[in-house]
This record gives structure tokens, sequence and C-alpha cells, in this order.
């Protein structure tokens, strides 16, 4: 073979090698978006740069992919819901009791679906995963809880921030049944 040849077939492996890469780095970039959704954005945007933004996502469902994560019963679902309805009513007479329950409410729910409680920005990242859809409700809820510690938060602020917490507690509460319920089946199939 001769040497030009070889450096054709050098280049053209090089060139089909390079296409590959790019096409898995799009590939990655694209199911990023897709699961992150607003997520993606956010951390995009607090990144100095793309690649270390999407690092950030993949090392969040590596760290996500290591937790133990445990389905509600039905009994234990239905209890929260409960305990949310009773927290609502709770609201027209005591606004700021019933925002900090809400938020101790959702955290509880957290722990007992197997996400860690300690240090809200990584609760926030492993909630990301699975919730990134409802994950600025909840920003957003734990603002204003910290306005309200503050002294700075109205009663609408507050009803603002019960608002978001219900909106993070019903998709940790049904959609996290629904991711249970496809994790049984999946396993129940491997068998």
């Amino acid at each position: 073979m001769s040497t030009g040849t070889i450096i054709g077939v050098i280049v053209v492996v090089l060139v089909i090698v390079a296409a590959a890469v790019l096409l898995r780095f799009l590939l990655q970039r694209k199911r990023l978006r897709s699961k992150f959704g607003p997520e993606y954005e956010r951390t995009l945007a607090q990144s100095d740069n793309r690649m270390a933004a999407e690092r950030e996502l993949v090392e969040r469902e590596r760290e996500h992919s290591r937790l133990e994560l445990r389905p509600l019963a039905p009994g234990t679902r239905d209890t929260y819901a409960r305990n949310w309805t009773r927290i609502q009513e709770q609201f027209v007479d005591a606004p700021e009791g019933a925002v900090a329950q809400a938020d101790r409410l959702v955290t509880d729910l957290m722990a007992e679906r197997g996400y860690p409680t300690e240090g809200y920005e990584r609760q926030a990242s492993l909630l990301s995963v699975e919730h990134a859809r409802t994950l600025d409700h909840y920003r957003e809820a734990h603002a204003i809880s910290e306005r309200h510690d503050r002294g700075e938060a109205s009663t609408e602020d507050l009803r603002t921030a019960m608002v978001h917490y219900r909106t993070l507690f019903e998709d940790l509460l049904t959609n996290g049944a629904e991711r249970d319920g496809e994790r049984r089946d999946r396993a129940e199939g491997a068998r």
C-alpha cells in the first residue's frame, strides 16, 4: 500500500472518529436538555461553559443513581395527602406556621422516598434528576421562606410559597408513585 493510500485511510478514520465523538456529544446534550428541561438552562446560565454544565448534570445523574429511592405504600401516600390538606386548612389562621409545616412535610416526604435531607442545594441538585419540571417551584418556595425568616415576606408571598410547595409535594407524591410502579414492573420482568 502506498503512503498516499495509508494517509488517506488514516484521514478517513479520523474523520469518522471525530464525527462519532461529535454525534455522541450532541445526543447527550439533547438527552440532558430533554431530561432536565428548565434546570438544564439554569445550570448552563450559572456555569462558565456548556461542557462544565453538562458534566455537572451527568454527575447529578450518577449521584442520584446511587440513592436507594423507596416506593411509598398506598397508606403512607394517603397519610401524606391528609397531612397536606390539614396544613393548607391551617394557612387561613396561621400562614407563617403553615408554610413552615409545608416545608417540613416536603422534607419528610423526600426522606421517606430516600432523598437526602441535609443541605438545600444538595436536595435541589438530586431532585433535579427526576423532578426537574417542578424544581423551580421548590426554589421559589425556599426563597420565600428565607425572605420570611428575615421578615421580608407578606401574607401573599406566603400563599405563593404554599402553592409552590404543593406543586413539588404533589410531584413527589404522585410522580414518585408512577416511577415506583415502573421500577417494580421492570424488576418483576427481570425475574
